[in-house]
């Protein structure tokens, strides 16, 4: 089962690719999304999706 993720906190400068490779330390990255405003600038916060509830709480638990 796929998990949703919302993370909150992000450097500016982290942008979709570099927010995927960080999770992706943990499992699989089905989806990966730096929210941005309509200059393209990061807004701080995105959405990751991993391929099961156990990579998810792995990611929780190395990155939190």
């Amino acid at each position: 089962m796929k998990t949703k993720l919302f993370v909150a906190g992000l450097d500016w400068a982290i942008d979709t690719n570099e927010l995927k490779a960080i999770f992706g330390q943990y499992g699989t990255v089905v989806y990966a999304k730096v929210v941005t405003d309509e200059n393209q600038r990061s807004r701080g916060f995105g959405f990751i999706e991993m391929s099961s509830q156990d990579e998810a709480e792995a990611s929780l638990e190395g990155l939190n």
